[in-house]
Protein backbone atom coordinates (compact mmCIF):
# COMPACT_ATOMS: atom_id res chain seq x y z
CA UNK A 1 0.00 0.00 0.00
CA UNK A 2 0.90 3.35 -0.72
CA UNK A 3 2.58 5.55 2.26
CA UNK A 4 2.60 9.13 3.65
CA UNK A 5 4.68 10.81 5.61
CA UNK A 6 2.71 13.15 7.59
CA UNK A 7 5.52 16.76 7.67
CA UNK A 8 7.92 16.41 10.13
CA UNK A 9 6.07 14.69 12.57
CA UNK A 10 7.80 11.53 11.47
CA UNK A 11 4.25 9.87 11.50
CA UNK A 12 4.10 7.87 8.56
CA UNK A 13 0.52 6.26 7.36
CA UNK A 14 -1.37 4.26 4.66
CA UNK A 15 -3.03 6.68 2.59
CA UNK A 16 -6.58 5.46 4.30
CA UNK A 17 -6.93 6.90 7.19
CA UNK A 18 -9.79 6.33 9.33
CA UNK A 19 -12.45 8.62 10.73
CA UNK A 20 -14.30 7.71 13.99
CA UNK A 21 -16.85 10.03 13.79
CA UNK A 22 -19.47 7.69 12.06
CA UNK A 23 -19.15 4.90 14.51
CA UNK A 24 -20.87 6.82 16.86
CA UNK A 25 -24.00 5.87 15.30
CA UNK A 26 -23.05 1.96 15.60
CA UNK A 27 -22.30 -0.39 18.64
CA UNK A 28 -19.38 -1.07 20.36
CA UNK A 29 -19.05 -4.86 19.22
CA UNK A 30 -20.15 -3.67 15.34
CA UNK A 31 -17.20 -0.73 16.15
CA UNK A 32 -14.88 -2.85 17.01
CA UNK A 33 -15.45 -5.69 14.48
CA UNK A 34 -14.62 -2.99 11.84
CA UNK A 35 -11.54 -0.95 13.10
CA UNK A 36 -9.66 -4.42 14.16
CA UNK A 37 -10.54 -5.18 10.24
CA UNK A 38 -9.12 -1.84 9.29
CA UNK A 39 -6.02 -2.31 11.12
CA UNK A 40 -5.84 -5.92 9.35
CA UNK A 41 -6.08 -4.38 6.18
CA UNK A 42 -3.40 -1.97 6.69
CA UNK A 43 -5.16 1.12 8.68
CA UNK A 44 -2.84 2.44 11.28
CA UNK A 45 -4.48 6.27 11.43
CA UNK A 46 -7.34 6.83 13.43
CA UNK A 47 -9.50 10.19 13.89
CA UNK A 48 -11.47 11.22 16.66
CA UNK A 49 -12.49 13.79 18.66
CA UNK A 50 -13.98 14.70 22.33
CA UNK A 51 -16.83 15.59 20.74
CA UNK A 52 -17.61 12.71 19.14
CA UNK A 53 -19.72 11.41 21.61
CA UNK A 54 -18.64 7.70 22.56
CA UNK A 55 -16.08 7.82 19.83
CA UNK A 56 -13.03 7.87 21.80
CA UNK A 57 -14.10 4.82 24.12
CA UNK A 58 -15.20 2.75 21.36
CA UNK A 59 -11.73 3.26 20.03
CA UNK A 60 -9.91 2.83 23.45
CA UNK A 61 -11.94 -0.25 23.38
CA UNK A 62 -11.19 -1.80 19.91
CA UNK A 63 -7.54 -0.96 20.03
CA UNK A 64 -6.57 -2.39 23.62
CA UNK A 65 -3.57 -4.23 22.84
CA UNK A 66 -3.20 -2.67 19.70
CA UNK A 67 -1.42 0.64 20.66
CA UNK A 68 1.69 -0.18 19.40
CA UNK A 69 0.39 -0.12 15.91
CA UNK A 70 -1.41 2.80 15.19
CA UNK A 71 -1.65 6.52 15.25
CA UNK A 72 -4.35 8.41 17.10
CA UNK A 73 -5.11 11.42 16.52
CA UNK A 74 -7.97 13.45 18.45
CA UNK A 75 -9.30 16.44 19.12
CA UNK A 76 -10.32 19.40 21.76
CA UNK A 77 -13.34 22.18 21.58
CA UNK A 78 -11.78 24.08 24.89
CA UNK A 79 -12.09 27.56 25.46
CA UNK A 80 -10.32 28.03 28.43
CA UNK A 81 -7.15 26.10 29.95
CA UNK A 82 -9.23 24.06 32.61
CA UNK A 83 -11.52 22.96 30.21
CA UNK A 84 -8.21 21.66 28.38
CA UNK A 85 -7.04 19.37 30.81
CA UNK A 86 -10.04 17.90 31.86
CA UNK A 87 -10.97 16.96 27.81
CA UNK A 88 -7.43 15.76 27.50
CA UNK A 89 -7.31 13.62 30.91
CA UNK A 90 -11.09 11.92 29.54
CA UNK A 91 -9.95 11.82 25.91
CA UNK A 92 -6.57 9.72 27.66
CA UNK A 93 -8.84 7.68 29.91
CA UNK A 94 -11.52 6.65 27.06
CA UNK A 95 -9.03 5.78 24.59
CA UNK A 96 -7.34 3.62 27.00
CA UNK A 97 -4.00 5.19 26.36
CA UNK A 98 -1.39 7.26 28.51
CA UNK A 99 -0.24 9.82 25.31
CA UNK A 100 -2.08 11.34 22.07
CA UNK A 101 0.05 10.96 18.82
CA UNK A 102 -1.61 14.17 17.68
CA UNK A 103 -3.92 16.61 19.69
CA UNK A 104 -5.72 19.25 17.89
CA UNK A 105 -7.66 22.24 18.76
CA UNK A 106 -10.84 21.50 17.40
CA UNK A 107 -12.02 23.98 14.84
CA UNK A 108 -11.51 27.16 16.48
CA UNK A 109 -12.70 30.31 15.89
CA UNK A 110 -9.12 32.00 15.76
CA UNK A 111 -5.25 31.15 15.92
CA UNK A 112 -4.36 29.97 19.28
CA UNK A 113 -0.71 31.51 19.89
CA UNK A 114 1.88 31.88 22.93
CA UNK A 115 0.41 35.49 24.21
CA UNK A 116 -2.78 35.52 22.94
CA UNK A 117 -4.20 36.11 26.45
CA UNK A 118 -6.47 32.34 26.59
CA UNK A 119 -3.41 30.53 27.97
CA UNK A 120 -4.64 27.53 25.37
CA UNK A 121 -1.42 27.03 23.27
CA UNK A 122 0.78 27.42 26.43
CA UNK A 123 -1.12 24.09 28.19
CA UNK A 124 -0.99 22.44 24.69
CA UNK A 125 2.76 22.77 24.95
CA UNK A 126 2.53 21.71 29.28
CA UNK A 127 0.74 18.81 28.12
CA UNK A 128 3.62 17.61 24.91
CA UNK A 129 6.36 18.36 27.75
CA UNK A 130 4.67 15.89 29.95
CA UNK A 131 4.41 13.66 27.02
CA UNK A 132 0.77 13.00 26.71
CA UNK A 133 0.74 14.15 23.48
CA UNK A 134 3.12 13.73 20.81
CA UNK A 135 2.11 16.63 18.31
CA UNK A 136 0.49 19.61 18.09
CA UNK A 137 -2.43 20.12 14.88
CA UNK A 138 -5.14 22.15 14.49
CA UNK A 139 -7.94 21.50 12.34
CA UNK A 140 -10.27 24.01 10.51
CA UNK A 141 -13.24 25.12 8.29
CA UNK A 142 -12.43 28.86 7.73
CA UNK A 143 -9.66 29.20 5.16
CA UNK A 144 -8.08 32.58 6.98
CA UNK A 145 -7.62 30.35 10.31
CA UNK A 146 -6.00 27.62 8.41
CA UNK A 147 -3.81 30.22 6.56
CA UNK A 148 -3.00 31.75 9.81
CA UNK A 149 -1.86 28.74 11.54
CA UNK A 150 0.27 27.57 8.34
CA UNK A 151 2.14 30.76 8.65
CA UNK A 152 2.38 30.80 12.42
CA UNK A 153 4.93 27.77 12.44
CA UNK A 154 3.53 26.66 15.30
CA UNK A 155 1.55 23.67 14.14
CA UNK A 156 2.72 19.90 12.97
CA UNK A 157 -0.67 19.23 11.45
CA UNK A 158 -3.65 21.05 9.39
CA UNK A 159 -7.01 19.09 9.24
CA UNK A 160 -9.20 20.70 6.65
CA UNK A 161 -11.83 19.71 4.08
CA UNK A 162 -10.44 18.81 0.65
CA UNK A 163 -12.12 16.82 -1.74
CA UNK A 164 -12.86 16.91 -5.67
CA UNK A 165 -15.86 19.63 -4.29
CA UNK A 166 -13.35 21.97 -2.88
CA UNK A 167 -12.67 25.32 -3.98
CA UNK A 168 -9.38 25.98 -5.95
CA UNK A 169 -7.80 27.77 -2.53
CA UNK A 170 -9.05 25.32 -0.35
CA UNK A 171 -6.63 23.12 -2.46
CA UNK A 172 -3.44 25.46 -2.38
CA UNK A 173 -3.75 24.74 1.39
CA UNK A 174 -2.16 21.33 1.32
CA UNK A 175 0.44 22.21 -1.01
CA UNK A 176 1.38 25.56 1.31
CA UNK A 177 1.62 22.85 4.63
CA UNK A 178 3.74 20.63 2.34
CA UNK A 179 6.02 23.51 1.63
CA UNK A 180 6.12 24.29 5.08
CA UNK A 181 6.99 20.96 6.32
CA UNK A 182 3.38 20.52 7.82
CA UNK A 183 1.12 17.21 7.62
CA UNK A 184 -2.10 18.03 5.70
CA UNK A 185 -5.17 15.73 6.52
CA UNK A 186 -8.07 16.03 4.23
CA UNK A 187 -11.26 15.84 6.34
CA UNK A 188 -14.90 15.83 4.38
CA UNK A 189 -13.34 14.12 1.54
CA UNK A 190 -16.71 12.54 0.64
CA UNK A 191 -18.19 15.77 1.95
CA UNK A 192 -19.69 15.13 4.32
CA UNK A 193 -21.51 12.13 2.37
CA UNK A 194 -22.55 13.65 -0.87
CA UNK A 195 -19.33 12.68 -2.74
CA UNK A 196 -20.84 8.97 -3.57
CA UNK A 197 -18.31 7.13 -5.57
CA UNK A 198 -15.61 5.90 -3.30
CA UNK A 199 -12.87 5.36 -6.51
CA UNK A 200 -13.34 8.52 -7.68
CA UNK A 201 -12.72 10.56 -3.81
CA UNK A 202 -9.78 8.06 -3.52
CA UNK A 203 -7.92 8.34 -7.13
CA UNK A 204 -8.42 12.49 -6.66
CA UNK A 205 -6.86 12.50 -3.16
CA UNK A 206 -3.51 10.18 -4.26
CA UNK A 207 -3.22 12.42 -6.56
CA UNK A 208 -1.39 14.88 -4.32
CA UNK A 209 1.58 12.82 -2.08
CA UNK A 210 1.53 15.11 0.94
CA UNK A 211 -2.40 14.59 1.41
CA UNK A 212 -3.99 11.92 4.17
CA UNK A 213 -7.46 11.88 3.29
CA UNK A 214 -9.50 10.15 6.39
CA UNK A 215 -12.50 8.60 5.53
CA UNK A 216 -15.94 8.09 7.71
CA UNK A 217 -16.70 4.54 8.23
CA UNK A 218 -19.80 3.13 10.11
CA UNK A 219 -20.45 0.05 7.66
CA UNK A 220 -18.34 -2.95 6.96
CA UNK A 221 -18.82 -2.61 3.17
CA UNK A 222 -17.21 1.10 2.98
CA UNK A 223 -14.36 -0.18 5.01
CA UNK A 224 -14.19 -2.78 1.97
CA UNK A 225 -14.19 -0.19 -0.64
CA UNK A 226 -11.21 1.93 1.14
CA UNK A 227 -9.39 -1.27 1.58
CA UNK A 228 -9.51 -2.63 -1.99
CA UNK A 229 -8.43 0.95 -3.17
CA UNK A 230 -5.54 0.95 -1.18
CA UNK A 231 -4.49 -2.21 -2.45
CA UNK A 232 -5.30 -1.85 -5.95
CA UNK A 233 -5.74 2.53 -6.29
CA UNK A 234 -7.89 2.97 -9.30
CA UNK A 235 -6.48 5.63 -11.56
CA UNK A 236 -7.52 9.08 -12.00
CA UNK A 237 -8.07 8.66 -15.71
CA UNK A 238 -10.69 10.72 -18.36
CA UNK A 239 -13.60 9.39 -17.25
CA UNK A 240 -12.87 10.44 -13.70
CA UNK A 241 -12.48 13.59 -14.63
CA UNK A 242 -15.51 14.24 -16.71
CA UNK A 243 -17.39 12.81 -13.74
CA UNK A 244 -16.00 15.49 -11.28
CA UNK A 245 -16.64 18.02 -13.53
CA UNK A 246 -20.20 17.40 -13.74
CA UNK A 247 -20.54 16.83 -9.72
CA UNK A 248 -18.95 20.39 -9.48
CA UNK A 249 -21.44 22.04 -11.97
CA UNK A 250 -24.62 20.42 -9.73
CA UNK A 251 -22.47 21.17 -6.27
CA UNK A 252 -21.31 24.37 -7.09
CA UNK A 253 -22.52 27.29 -4.76
CA UNK A 254 -23.97 27.94 -1.65
CA UNK A 255 -24.44 23.90 0.15
CA UNK A 256 -24.02 22.70 3.58
CA UNK A 257 -21.30 20.53 3.91
CA UNK A 258 -23.00 18.68 6.90
CA UNK A 259 -19.91 19.54 9.16
CA UNK A 260 -22.46 20.06 12.13
CA UNK A 261 -20.95 23.03 13.64
CA UNK A 262 -24.19 24.87 13.81
CA UNK A 263 -26.06 21.81 16.24
CA UNK A 264 -27.13 21.59 18.36
CA UNK A 265 -30.31 23.46 17.06
CA UNK A 266 -32.29 25.07 20.32
CA UNK A 267 -35.64 24.49 17.90
CA UNK A 268 -34.80 20.93 17.27
CA UNK A 269 -34.07 20.65 14.02
CA UNK A 270 -31.02 18.47 12.45
CA UNK A 271 -29.82 20.91 10.73
CA UNK A 272 -27.06 18.93 9.04
CA UNK A 273 -29.43 16.39 7.36
CA UNK A 274 -32.91 19.11 6.58
CA UNK A 275 -30.31 22.23 4.96
CA UNK A 276 -29.14 19.56 2.10
CA UNK A 277 -32.15 17.31 1.76
CA UNK A 278 -32.62 19.12 -1.81
CA UNK A 279 -28.96 17.44 -2.90
CA UNK A 280 -29.96 13.88 -1.15
CA UNK A 281 -32.96 13.17 -2.72
CA UNK A 282 -31.21 13.89 -5.96
CA UNK A 283 -28.42 11.63 -5.01
CA UNK A 284 -30.06 8.52 -3.48
CA UNK A 285 -33.13 6.85 -4.13
CA UNK A 286 -35.55 9.07 -3.08
CA UNK A 287 -37.60 6.86 -1.20
CA UNK A 288 -35.46 6.92 1.67
CA UNK A 289 -36.30 10.50 2.50
CA UNK A 290 -39.25 10.33 2.10
CA UNK A 291 -40.42 8.12 5.04
CA UNK A 292 -42.81 9.40 8.09
CA UNK A 293 -39.58 9.81 10.09
CA UNK A 294 -37.83 12.13 7.79
CA UNK A 295 -41.30 13.87 7.15
CA UNK A 296 -41.73 15.13 10.86
CA UNK A 297 -37.80 16.33 10.91
CA UNK A 298 -38.37 18.41 7.45
CA UNK A 299 -41.61 19.86 9.60
CA UNK A 300 -39.24 21.38 12.37
CA UNK A 301 -38.01 23.93 10.22
CA UNK A 302 -41.47 25.46 10.61
CA UNK A 303 -40.52 25.88 14.48
CA UNK A 304 -37.50 28.10 13.56
CA UNK A 305 -36.65 30.45 16.64
CA UNK A 306 -35.20 32.37 13.93
CA UNK A 307 -32.45 32.92 16.77
CA UNK A 308 -29.73 33.60 13.91
CA UNK A 309 -27.26 31.00 15.96
CA UNK A 310 -27.21 28.48 12.85
CA UNK A 311 -26.02 31.21 10.34
CA UNK A 312 -23.38 32.88 13.15
CA UNK A 313 -21.70 29.13 13.37
CA UNK A 314 -21.40 28.11 9.72
CA UNK A 315 -17.95 28.12 9.15
CA UNK A 316 -19.21 28.37 5.82
CA UNK A 317 -20.99 31.62 5.62
CA UNK A 318 -24.18 30.01 4.70
CA UNK A 319 -27.63 31.85 5.39
CA UNK A 320 -28.53 28.40 7.12
CA UNK A 321 -32.28 29.60 8.23
CA UNK A 322 -32.75 30.71 4.05
CA UNK A 323 -31.09 27.33 2.98
CA UNK A 324 -33.72 25.60 5.67
CA UNK A 325 -36.66 26.89 4.21
CA UNK A 326 -35.59 26.29 0.58
CA UNK A 327 -34.81 22.65 1.23
CA UNK A 328 -38.37 22.61 2.71
CA UNK A 329 -40.03 23.76 -0.30
CA UNK A 330 -38.54 21.72 -2.41
CA UNK A 331 -39.03 18.20 -0.04
CA UNK A 332 -42.82 19.31 0.54
CA UNK A 333 -42.91 20.21 -3.96
CA UNK A 334 -40.88 16.66 -4.12
CA UNK A 335 -43.80 14.84 -2.15
CA UNK A 336 -46.64 15.81 -3.66
CA UNK A 337 -45.49 15.10 -6.69
CA UNK A 338 -42.69 17.25 -8.51
CA UNK A 339 -40.13 15.07 -10.68
CA UNK A 340 -36.76 14.99 -9.85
Amino acid sequence: MKKISLGKTGITSDKNGFGALPIQRISFEDAERIILKAIEGGITYFDTARFYTDSEQKLGRALAGRRHEVTIATKTMCRTTEEFWTQLNQSLTDLRTDYIDIYQFHNPDFCPRPGDGTGLYEVMLDAKKQGKILHIGITNHRLPVAEEAIDSGLYETLQFPFSYLAAPQDLALAEKCAQNGMGFIAMKALSGGLINRADVAYAFCDQYDYVLPIWGIQKMSELDEFLECGKNPPAYDEEMRAFVASERAQLSGDFCRGCGYCMPCPAGIKINDCARMSLMIRRAPVEIYMNKEYQAEMQKIKGCLHCDSCRQKCPYGLDTPALLEKNLLDYEEVLAGKAL
